[in-house]
């Protein structure tokens, strides 16, 4: 059974940055995906932010994140990271991160295609 925690959210300044880490327990191959979600305050779906897949070395941002947020993985720690800069208040919501097995992170993705999910971890960026 995969585990995920998330761990690095928090209170920040527009402008400022956070690093978000989501630690994998349980993966025992390496064709996985992780892709990290947001729900924003009053919003029902999560929203895919960024995701990087084992299966195929693909990685994949949504567009308001461009250039902004920057994805990496740790393999001998398990983890993959969430480097995000220049964060703006609608960049607050839980932040998620999902695993699954087989898939590409060449577009966009959704929370139905991920199995596994972690907690979540608050992001509160003030203005």
């Amino acid at each position: 059974e995969v585990h995920l925690v998330e761990s690095g959210g928090g209170l920040v300044q527009a402008g400022g940055s956070l690093r978000l880490s989501c630690a994998a327990s349980g993966i025992t191959s390496d064709d996985y995906a992780i892709g990290w979600f947001r729900q924003a305050p009053g919003k029902e779906k999560r929203e895919g932010v960024s995701c990087i897949s084992s299966s195929d070395g693909s990685a994949y941002y949504a567009d308001s994140v461009i250039g902004r947020f920057t994805i990496s993985s740790d393999n001998a720690k398990n983890t993959v990271y969430l480097q995000m800069n220049s964060l703006k208040p609608e960049d607050t919501a839980v932040y998620y991160c999902a695993a699954d097995r087989w898939l590409s992170c060449s577009g966009t993705y959704y929370e139905v295609d991920y199995g596994s999910w972690g907690q979540g971890t608050q992001v509160t960026v003030s203005s």
